[in-house]
Protein backbone atom coordinates (compact mmCIF):
# COMPACT_ATOMS: atom_id res chain seq x y z
CA UNK A 1 0.00 0.00 0.00
CA UNK A 2 1.04 3.57 -0.87
CA UNK A 3 1.76 5.93 1.74
CA UNK A 4 -0.60 8.19 0.40
CA UNK A 5 -3.17 5.20 0.67
CA UNK A 6 -2.36 5.04 4.02
CA UNK A 7 -2.42 8.14 4.94
CA UNK A 8 -5.92 8.32 3.31
CA UNK A 9 -7.24 5.11 5.14
CA UNK A 10 -6.06 7.08 8.45
CA UNK A 11 -8.10 9.84 7.76
CA UNK A 12 -11.27 8.24 6.88
CA UNK A 13 -10.98 6.11 10.00
CA UNK A 14 -10.24 8.87 11.97
CA UNK A 15 -13.45 10.96 10.59
CA UNK A 16 -15.11 7.75 10.90
CA UNK A 17 -14.26 8.02 14.85
CA UNK A 18 -15.11 11.56 15.52
CA UNK A 19 -18.61 11.21 13.62
CA UNK A 20 -19.50 7.97 15.91
CA UNK A 21 -18.25 10.63 18.92
CA UNK A 22 -20.84 13.16 17.86
CA UNK A 23 -23.85 10.44 17.95
CA UNK A 24 -22.86 9.55 20.87
CA UNK A 25 -22.54 13.30 22.42
CA UNK A 26 -26.26 13.35 20.51
CA UNK A 27 -28.04 9.77 21.97
CA UNK A 28 -30.90 10.87 24.06
CA UNK A 29 -29.72 7.55 26.50
CA UNK A 30 -26.28 9.43 27.34
CA UNK A 31 -23.11 7.02 27.41
CA UNK A 32 -22.14 4.28 29.85
CA UNK A 33 -19.71 6.04 32.71
CA UNK A 34 -17.18 2.61 32.42
CA UNK A 35 -16.50 2.11 28.76
CA UNK A 36 -18.07 5.25 26.82
CA UNK A 37 -20.24 3.70 24.93
CA UNK A 38 -23.56 5.43 23.81
CA UNK A 39 -27.07 4.05 25.08
CA UNK A 40 -29.69 3.98 22.29
CA UNK A 41 -27.94 4.69 20.00
CA UNK A 42 -28.06 2.38 16.64
CA UNK A 43 -24.79 3.03 15.51
CA UNK A 44 -23.52 1.90 19.27
CA UNK A 45 -24.73 -1.32 19.00
CA UNK A 46 -28.69 -0.06 19.95
CA UNK A 47 -27.79 -0.84 23.86
CA UNK A 48 -30.82 0.35 25.73
CA UNK A 49 -31.64 2.20 28.41
CA UNK A 50 -35.45 3.13 29.79
CA UNK A 51 -37.04 6.49 30.32
CA UNK A 52 -38.48 5.08 33.01
CA UNK A 53 -36.44 6.23 36.54
CA UNK A 54 -38.79 5.43 38.87
CA UNK A 55 -41.52 2.70 39.60
CA UNK A 56 -45.23 3.53 38.82
CA UNK A 57 -47.65 2.84 41.70
CA UNK A 58 -50.15 -0.18 40.38
CA UNK A 59 -53.60 0.58 40.48
CA UNK A 60 -55.56 0.38 43.90
CA UNK A 61 -51.94 0.47 45.62
CA UNK A 62 -50.70 2.51 48.09
CA UNK A 63 -47.08 3.13 48.42
CA UNK A 64 -45.83 1.92 51.78
CA UNK A 65 -42.82 3.53 52.85
CA UNK A 66 -40.17 0.86 54.76
CA UNK A 67 -38.21 1.31 58.37
CA UNK A 68 -37.59 -0.28 61.13
CA UNK A 69 -40.25 -0.84 64.12
CA UNK A 70 -40.83 -3.26 66.61
CA UNK A 71 -42.93 -6.49 65.10
CA UNK A 72 -45.15 -8.65 67.72
CA UNK A 73 -47.37 -8.04 70.62
CA UNK A 74 -48.59 -5.08 71.52
CA UNK A 75 -51.82 -6.30 73.75
CA UNK A 76 -51.95 -8.43 76.82
CA UNK A 77 -51.56 -12.26 75.49
CA UNK A 78 -54.90 -12.76 77.17
CA UNK A 79 -54.99 -16.42 75.64
CA UNK A 80 -50.82 -16.84 76.86
CA UNK A 81 -50.06 -18.53 72.98
CA UNK A 82 -46.93 -17.32 73.44
CA UNK A 83 -46.38 -17.10 69.21
CA UNK A 84 -45.91 -13.58 68.92
CA UNK A 85 -42.83 -12.63 70.75
CA UNK A 86 -41.62 -8.62 70.27
CA UNK A 87 -38.65 -7.93 68.34
CA UNK A 88 -37.09 -5.46 66.30
CA UNK A 89 -37.21 -5.80 62.34
CA UNK A 90 -37.08 -4.00 59.06
CA UNK A 91 -38.86 -4.21 55.76
CA UNK A 92 -38.17 -2.40 52.40
CA UNK A 93 -40.52 -0.02 51.32
CA UNK A 94 -43.56 -2.19 49.19
CA UNK A 95 -47.23 -1.48 47.75
CA UNK A 96 -50.21 -2.05 49.51
CA UNK A 97 -53.81 -2.06 48.51
CA UNK A 98 -55.99 0.80 50.04
CA UNK A 99 -59.06 -2.05 50.36
CA UNK A 100 -59.42 -5.28 51.04
CA UNK A 101 -60.64 -7.14 47.81
CA UNK A 102 -64.27 -6.45 47.38
CA UNK A 103 -66.69 -8.81 45.48
CA UNK A 104 -67.11 -6.43 42.70
CA UNK A 105 -63.36 -7.23 41.96
CA UNK A 106 -63.70 -10.64 42.36
CA UNK A 107 -66.50 -10.79 39.91
CA UNK A 108 -64.54 -9.19 37.22
CA UNK A 109 -62.07 -12.34 37.80
CA UNK A 110 -64.40 -15.06 37.52
CA UNK A 111 -66.33 -13.37 34.77
CA UNK A 112 -63.14 -13.33 32.53
CA UNK A 113 -62.06 -16.73 33.47
CA UNK A 114 -65.57 -17.53 32.33
CA UNK A 115 -64.69 -15.55 28.80
CA UNK A 116 -60.67 -17.37 28.60
CA UNK A 117 -61.46 -20.35 30.18
CA UNK A 118 -65.13 -21.47 30.42
CA UNK A 119 -65.60 -23.37 27.18
CA UNK A 120 -61.78 -25.24 27.12
CA UNK A 121 -61.17 -25.74 31.04
CA UNK A 122 -64.99 -25.11 33.24
CA UNK A 123 -63.05 -26.92 36.14
CA UNK A 124 -60.08 -23.83 36.45
CA UNK A 125 -63.75 -21.59 36.53
CA UNK A 126 -65.01 -23.66 39.39
CA UNK A 127 -62.40 -23.83 41.25
CA UNK A 128 -61.67 -20.09 41.51
CA UNK A 129 -65.51 -19.25 42.94
CA UNK A 130 -65.68 -18.51 46.25
CA UNK A 131 -67.32 -20.92 49.19
CA UNK A 132 -70.67 -19.43 49.43
CA UNK A 133 -71.61 -22.04 51.99
CA UNK A 134 -68.76 -20.92 54.22
CA UNK A 135 -72.16 -18.46 55.77
CA UNK A 136 -73.57 -21.71 57.02
CA UNK A 137 -74.03 -22.52 60.94
CA UNK A 138 -75.78 -25.46 62.20
CA UNK A 139 -78.26 -23.17 64.19
CA UNK A 140 -77.81 -20.15 62.63
CA UNK A 141 -80.12 -18.50 59.39
CA UNK A 142 -77.50 -17.62 57.22
CA UNK A 143 -79.14 -18.57 53.90
CA UNK A 144 -79.98 -14.98 52.95
CA UNK A 145 -75.25 -14.24 52.79
CA UNK A 146 -74.78 -17.31 50.90
CA UNK A 147 -77.06 -16.69 48.23
CA UNK A 148 -76.79 -13.53 48.16
CA UNK A 149 -73.68 -11.88 49.92
CA UNK A 150 -71.18 -12.64 46.68
CA UNK A 151 -73.39 -11.42 44.01
CA UNK A 152 -76.04 -8.91 44.53
CA UNK A 153 -74.61 -5.48 43.84
CA UNK A 154 -75.47 -4.36 47.07
CA UNK A 155 -72.50 -5.84 48.52
CA UNK A 156 -70.40 -5.04 45.21
CA UNK A 157 -68.19 -2.91 47.66
CA UNK A 158 -68.06 -5.66 50.32
CA UNK A 159 -64.73 -7.54 50.98
CA UNK A 160 -64.84 -10.89 49.22
CA UNK A 161 -64.97 -13.73 52.00
CA UNK A 162 -65.05 -17.69 51.48
CA UNK A 163 -61.45 -17.36 49.49
CA UNK A 164 -58.63 -19.58 50.05
CA UNK A 165 -55.04 -18.79 50.42
CA UNK A 166 -54.82 -20.35 47.13
CA UNK A 167 -57.69 -18.38 45.46
CA UNK A 168 -56.31 -15.80 46.64
CA UNK A 169 -53.15 -16.47 44.98
CA UNK A 170 -54.38 -17.05 42.17
CA UNK A 171 -56.21 -13.97 41.61
CA UNK A 172 -52.92 -11.88 42.77
CA UNK A 173 -51.21 -13.93 39.67
CA UNK A 174 -54.31 -13.14 37.03
CA UNK A 175 -53.93 -9.79 38.59
CA UNK A 176 -50.41 -8.77 37.85
CA UNK A 177 -51.22 -9.83 34.18
CA UNK A 178 -53.91 -7.97 33.57
CA UNK A 179 -52.65 -4.61 35.05
CA UNK A 180 -49.52 -5.15 32.62
CA UNK A 181 -51.41 -5.93 30.07
CA UNK A 182 -53.60 -2.54 30.44
CA UNK A 183 -50.33 -0.97 30.83
CA UNK A 184 -49.43 -2.25 27.28
CA UNK A 185 -52.12 -1.65 25.78
CA UNK A 186 -52.80 1.99 27.26
CA UNK A 187 -48.87 2.67 25.91
CA UNK A 188 -49.56 2.02 22.33
CA UNK A 189 -47.90 -1.65 22.59
CA UNK A 190 -50.68 -4.10 22.25
CA UNK A 191 -54.32 -3.70 21.23
CA UNK A 192 -56.82 -5.68 23.29
CA UNK A 193 -57.42 -9.03 21.70
CA UNK A 194 -61.07 -10.09 22.66
CA UNK A 195 -60.34 -13.53 21.02
CA UNK A 196 -58.04 -14.82 23.73
CA UNK A 197 -59.11 -18.47 24.94
CA UNK A 198 -57.29 -21.11 26.90
CA UNK A 199 -53.22 -21.13 26.86
CA UNK A 200 -53.13 -18.43 24.27
CA UNK A 201 -54.01 -15.99 26.58
CA UNK A 202 -51.51 -12.85 27.70
CA UNK A 203 -49.37 -13.34 30.90
CA UNK A 204 -46.53 -11.18 31.73
CA UNK A 205 -43.89 -14.32 31.61
CA UNK A 206 -45.59 -15.43 28.43
CA UNK A 207 -45.27 -12.14 26.51
CA UNK A 208 -41.76 -11.69 27.19
CA UNK A 209 -40.69 -15.04 26.80
CA UNK A 210 -41.99 -15.17 23.15
CA UNK A 211 -45.08 -16.94 24.10
CA UNK A 212 -47.85 -14.84 23.21
CA UNK A 213 -48.01 -12.69 20.54
CA UNK A 214 -50.67 -10.79 20.70
CA UNK A 215 -51.55 -7.81 18.53
CA UNK A 216 -49.45 -4.95 17.80
CA UNK A 217 -51.04 -1.67 16.45
CA UNK A 218 -50.39 -0.47 13.15
CA UNK A 219 -46.93 1.28 13.74
CA UNK A 220 -47.05 0.68 17.02
CA UNK A 221 -44.64 -1.81 19.28
CA UNK A 222 -41.23 -0.63 20.67
CA UNK A 223 -39.06 0.53 18.08
CA UNK A 224 -35.82 -2.14 18.22
CA UNK A 225 -32.74 -0.16 18.33
CA UNK A 226 -30.28 -3.26 17.90
CA UNK A 227 -32.35 -4.03 14.54
CA UNK A 228 -33.32 -2.77 11.23
CA UNK A 229 -34.75 0.80 10.79
CA UNK A 230 -38.22 -0.05 11.30
CA UNK A 231 -38.42 -2.87 13.15
CA UNK A 232 -40.25 -3.24 16.32
CA UNK A 233 -39.77 -5.85 19.57
CA UNK A 234 -41.85 -6.69 22.36
CA UNK A 235 -41.44 -4.82 25.61
CA UNK A 236 -38.96 -5.78 28.08
CA UNK A 237 -39.09 -6.12 31.42
CA UNK A 238 -35.54 -3.79 31.38
CA UNK A 239 -37.98 -1.07 29.62
CA UNK A 240 -39.20 0.23 32.77
CA UNK A 241 -43.10 -0.51 31.71
CA UNK A 242 -44.24 -3.52 33.03
CA UNK A 243 -44.68 -3.67 36.91
CA UNK A 244 -43.51 -6.57 39.44
CA UNK A 245 -46.18 -8.65 40.38
CA UNK A 246 -48.88 -8.23 42.79
CA UNK A 247 -48.90 -11.05 45.46
CA UNK A 248 -50.08 -11.08 49.00
CA UNK A 249 -48.12 -8.93 51.69
CA UNK A 250 -45.67 -10.82 54.23
CA UNK A 251 -46.99 -11.11 57.53
CA UNK A 252 -44.18 -8.43 58.70
CA UNK A 253 -45.25 -5.90 55.75
CA UNK A 254 -48.54 -6.64 56.51
CA UNK A 255 -48.14 -5.66 60.23
CA UNK A 256 -45.79 -2.44 59.36
CA UNK A 257 -48.85 -1.35 57.50
CA UNK A 258 -51.45 -2.08 60.08
CA UNK A 259 -49.57 0.16 62.57
CA UNK A 260 -48.57 2.94 60.50
CA UNK A 261 -46.31 4.53 62.94
CA UNK A 262 -45.11 7.42 61.42
CA UNK A 263 -48.31 8.65 62.31
CA UNK A 264 -46.63 9.03 66.24
CA UNK A 265 -43.56 10.98 64.81
CA UNK A 266 -43.61 14.50 66.57
CA UNK A 267 -42.94 15.97 63.45
CA UNK A 268 -41.95 14.69 60.13
CA UNK A 269 -38.41 13.50 59.38
CA UNK A 270 -37.61 13.26 63.07
CA UNK A 271 -36.32 9.44 63.58
CA UNK A 272 -38.43 8.68 66.97
CA UNK A 273 -41.98 7.55 67.71
CA UNK A 274 -44.04 8.89 70.74
CA UNK A 275 -46.11 5.75 71.31
CA UNK A 276 -46.15 1.60 70.45
CA UNK A 277 -49.99 1.80 68.78
CA UNK A 278 -52.15 -1.07 70.26
CA UNK A 279 -54.13 -0.32 67.16
CA UNK A 280 -53.72 0.94 63.83
CA UNK A 281 -55.02 4.23 65.33
CA UNK A 282 -53.32 6.29 67.95
CA UNK A 283 -54.65 5.96 71.67
CA UNK A 284 -56.13 2.67 73.29
CA UNK A 285 -59.76 3.64 72.31
CA UNK A 286 -61.68 1.31 70.16
CA UNK A 287 -63.91 4.83 69.86
CA UNK A 288 -63.09 7.85 68.19
CA UNK A 289 -61.80 10.27 70.35
CA UNK A 290 -61.24 13.10 67.91
CA UNK A 291 -63.26 16.34 68.01
CA UNK A 292 -65.79 16.13 65.15
CA UNK A 293 -68.84 14.43 63.38
CA UNK A 294 -66.96 11.19 64.41
CA UNK A 295 -66.44 11.55 68.02
CA UNK A 296 -67.82 8.54 69.73
CA UNK A 297 -67.82 6.56 66.69
CA UNK A 298 -66.34 2.90 66.63
CA UNK A 299 -62.90 2.97 64.14
CA UNK A 300 -63.19 -0.87 63.38
CA UNK A 301 -66.07 -3.16 62.29
CA UNK A 302 -65.76 -5.79 65.11
CA UNK A 303 -67.58 -8.04 67.76
CA UNK A 304 -68.49 -5.66 70.99
CA UNK A 305 -69.26 -8.24 73.20
CA UNK A 306 -71.15 -11.72 73.21
CA UNK A 307 -74.19 -11.38 70.67
CA UNK A 308 -73.35 -7.81 70.16
CA UNK A 309 -72.18 -7.64 66.61
CA UNK A 310 -73.94 -3.96 65.63
CA UNK A 311 -75.21 -2.23 68.71
CA UNK A 312 -78.92 -1.14 69.19
CA UNK A 313 -81.57 0.11 66.00
CA UNK A 314 -81.26 3.71 66.08
CA UNK A 315 -77.47 3.81 67.81
CA UNK A 316 -75.87 1.40 65.68
CA UNK A 317 -72.22 1.19 67.38
CA UNK A 318 -69.91 0.48 64.02
CA UNK A 319 -73.31 0.22 61.34
CA UNK A 320 -72.72 -3.65 60.08
CA UNK A 321 -74.36 -6.76 61.41
CA UNK A 322 -71.57 -8.66 59.14
CA UNK A 323 -68.75 -6.92 56.71
CA UNK A 324 -68.89 -3.52 55.70
CA UNK A 325 -67.59 -1.85 52.80
CA UNK A 326 -64.20 -1.85 51.96
CA UNK A 327 -63.68 1.86 52.53
CA UNK A 328 -65.58 2.09 55.55
CA UNK A 329 -64.53 3.81 58.92
CA UNK A 330 -61.44 6.22 58.55
CA UNK A 331 -57.90 5.15 56.62
CA UNK A 332 -54.54 4.73 59.19
CA UNK A 333 -51.85 7.06 58.56
CA UNK A 334 -50.51 4.93 55.68
CA UNK A 335 -53.97 5.70 53.97
CA UNK A 336 -55.41 1.67 54.49
CA UNK A 337 -58.78 1.26 55.65
CA UNK A 338 -59.72 -1.61 57.62
CA UNK A 339 -56.15 -2.85 59.20
CA UNK A 340 -58.77 -3.97 62.27
CA UNK A 341 -62.11 -5.31 62.04
CA UNK A 342 -64.45 -5.96 58.33
CA UNK A 343 -62.08 -9.56 57.80
CA UNK A 344 -59.02 -11.00 58.85
CA UNK A 345 -56.84 -11.04 55.86
CA UNK A 346 -54.54 -14.07 53.86
CA UNK A 347 -50.71 -13.02 54.74
CA UNK A 348 -47.97 -15.43 52.74
CA UNK A 349 -46.48 -16.70 55.55
CA UNK A 350 -46.32 -20.29 56.27
CA UNK A 351 -47.30 -20.17 60.18
CA UNK A 352 -44.59 -21.28 62.89
CA UNK A 353 -45.76 -20.64 66.31
CA UNK A 354 -41.68 -19.56 66.74
CA UNK A 355 -41.34 -17.76 64.07
CA UNK A 356 -40.70 -14.27 65.16
CA UNK A 357 -37.59 -15.68 67.04
CA UNK A 358 -36.31 -17.75 63.63
CA UNK A 359 -36.91 -15.26 60.86
CA UNK A 360 -34.15 -13.38 59.40
CA UNK A 361 -34.48 -9.33 61.21
CA UNK A 362 -34.22 -7.77 57.23
CA UNK A 363 -38.02 -8.77 55.71
CA UNK A 364 -38.39 -11.43 57.93
CA UNK A 365 -40.66 -14.51 56.45
CA UNK A 366 -41.33 -18.02 56.44
CA UNK A 367 -42.63 -19.48 53.28
CA UNK A 368 -39.68 -19.48 50.99
CA UNK A 369 -39.62 -22.36 47.99
CA UNK A 370 -36.49 -21.28 45.21
CA UNK A 371 -37.55 -22.11 41.76
CA UNK A 372 -36.21 -21.52 38.75
CA UNK A 373 -37.69 -21.80 34.46
CA UNK A 374 -38.60 -25.28 33.71
CA UNK A 375 -36.70 -26.37 30.43
CA UNK A 376 -37.45 -28.80 27.84
CA UNK A 377 -35.07 -31.05 26.56
CA UNK A 378 -34.03 -28.57 23.74
CA UNK A 379 -33.47 -25.72 26.41
CA UNK A 380 -36.95 -23.82 25.49
CA UNK A 381 -39.20 -22.30 28.05
CA UNK A 382 -42.72 -24.24 28.39
CA UNK A 383 -46.19 -23.66 29.35
CA UNK A 384 -48.75 -25.21 31.13
CA UNK A 385 -52.35 -26.42 30.82
CA UNK A 386 -53.15 -22.35 31.84
CA UNK A 387 -50.53 -20.93 29.65
CA UNK A 388 -48.73 -19.74 32.54
CA UNK A 389 -44.79 -20.51 32.39
CA UNK A 390 -43.64 -23.34 33.78
CA UNK A 391 -40.93 -23.13 36.88
CA UNK A 392 -39.77 -26.30 39.41
CA UNK A 393 -37.77 -26.44 42.16
CA UNK A 394 -34.10 -25.95 42.11
CA UNK A 395 -32.35 -28.95 42.21
CA UNK A 396 -29.53 -29.87 44.83
CA UNK A 397 -27.00 -30.00 42.07
CA UNK A 398 -27.81 -26.54 40.64
CA UNK A 399 -27.37 -24.99 44.27
CA UNK A 400 -24.19 -26.40 44.60
CA UNK A 401 -21.96 -25.35 47.82
CA UNK A 402 -23.71 -22.09 47.82
CA UNK A 403 -23.41 -20.58 51.33
CA UNK A 404 -26.81 -18.77 51.51
CA UNK A 405 -28.98 -21.62 50.82
CA UNK A 406 -28.49 -25.00 50.24
CA UNK A 407 -32.11 -26.44 48.87
CA UNK A 408 -34.84 -25.39 47.39
CA UNK A 409 -37.64 -25.58 49.92
CA UNK A 410 -37.14 -23.75 53.05
CA UNK A 411 -40.14 -23.87 54.95
CA UNK A 412 -38.74 -25.79 57.42
CA UNK A 413 -35.50 -24.06 58.19
CA UNK A 414 -34.40 -24.55 61.52
CA UNK A 415 -37.21 -26.46 62.31
CA UNK A 416 -36.67 -29.71 61.15
CA UNK A 417 -40.58 -31.40 61.17
CA UNK A 418 -43.02 -31.50 58.13
CA UNK A 419 -45.66 -30.94 60.88
CA UNK A 420 -45.74 -30.64 64.75
CA UNK A 421 -47.75 -31.00 67.59
CA UNK A 422 -49.10 -28.01 69.01
CA UNK A 423 -52.04 -27.77 72.19
CA UNK A 424 -54.16 -24.72 72.80
CA UNK A 425 -56.97 -25.06 74.89
CA UNK A 426 -56.88 -28.82 75.90
CA UNK A 427 -57.07 -29.13 71.58
CA UNK A 428 -54.28 -30.39 69.46
CA UNK A 429 -54.14 -29.08 66.27
CA UNK A 430 -51.91 -29.95 63.62
CA UNK A 431 -49.26 -27.45 62.28
CA UNK A 432 -47.88 -28.24 58.78
CA UNK A 433 -46.47 -26.51 55.48
CA UNK A 434 -50.04 -26.19 54.61
CA UNK A 435 -51.16 -23.64 57.85
CA UNK A 436 -50.95 -19.79 56.51
CA UNK A 437 -51.18 -17.22 58.58
CA UNK A 438 -54.13 -14.24 58.85
CA UNK A 439 -54.22 -11.16 60.87
CA UNK A 440 -56.36 -8.16 61.32
CA UNK A 441 -59.60 -8.79 63.16
CA UNK A 442 -63.01 -9.53 61.97
CA UNK A 443 -66.58 -9.03 61.93
CA UNK A 444 -67.05 -11.90 64.07
CA UNK A 445 -63.84 -11.26 66.64
CA UNK A 446 -63.37 -9.55 69.58
CA UNK A 447 -61.24 -6.16 70.00
CA UNK A 448 -57.86 -8.92 70.85
CA UNK A 449 -57.97 -9.81 67.34
CA UNK A 450 -57.32 -5.87 66.57
CA UNK A 451 -54.34 -5.28 67.79
CA UNK A 452 -52.07 -5.99 64.54
CA UNK A 453 -49.45 -8.25 66.29
CA UNK A 454 -52.03 -10.80 66.59
CA UNK A 455 -51.58 -13.97 64.65
CA UNK A 456 -53.93 -16.95 64.13
CA UNK A 457 -53.55 -19.72 61.18
CA UNK A 458 -55.43 -21.38 58.83
CA UNK A 459 -54.95 -24.03 56.35
CA UNK A 460 -54.20 -22.65 52.44
CA UNK A 461 -57.03 -24.72 51.22
CA UNK A 462 -59.74 -23.43 53.50
CA UNK A 463 -62.49 -21.02 53.39
CA UNK A 464 -64.33 -18.88 55.69
CA UNK A 465 -67.05 -16.20 56.43
CA UNK A 466 -64.18 -13.92 58.06
CA UNK A 467 -61.32 -14.00 55.73
CA UNK A 468 -60.66 -11.87 52.74
CA UNK A 469 -56.95 -10.56 51.37
CA UNK A 470 -55.62 -7.92 49.80
CA UNK A 471 -52.77 -7.86 47.75
CA UNK A 472 -48.94 -6.14 47.61
CA UNK A 473 -46.11 -5.49 45.60
CA UNK A 474 -42.64 -4.70 46.13
CA UNK A 475 -41.06 -1.38 45.67
CA UNK A 476 -38.09 -1.27 43.19
CA UNK A 477 -35.63 1.56 43.40
CA UNK A 478 -35.68 4.41 46.05
CA UNK A 479 -37.47 3.70 49.31
CA UNK A 480 -39.59 6.84 49.67
CA UNK A 481 -40.31 7.10 45.90
CA UNK A 482 -38.89 10.47 45.40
Amino acid sequence: MSFSASRLLTLTLVASLLVLSSCSKKSAGGEDSKTGWAFNDPTWGGFETSEYVEQETGPGLVLIEGGTFVMGNTEEDVLFEHHSHPRRVTVSSFYMDETEVSNKNYLLYIQWLGKVFGEVYPEYVQAALPDTLCWREELSYNEPYVHNYFRHPAYGEYPVVGVSWEQANEYCKWRSDRVNEALLIKKGYLEFDPEQSGEDHFTTHSYTLGHYEGVTPEGGGKKDLSAEEGESRRVRFEDGILLPDYRLPTEAEWEYAALALRGTMPQAGEERYLERRRYPWSGNSLRDQKHGKSQGDMQANFRRGTGDYMGLAGALNDNAEITAPVNAYAPNDFGLYNMAGNVSEWVLDVYRPLSSMDVEDFNPFRGNVFQTLDLDEENRTQRDSIGRIKYREYTEDEIGNRENYRKSNVINYMDGDTSSDVEYDDKVTLISDKSRVIKGGSWKDLAYYLSPGARRYRDQDQASATIGFRCAMIRVGSPDGK
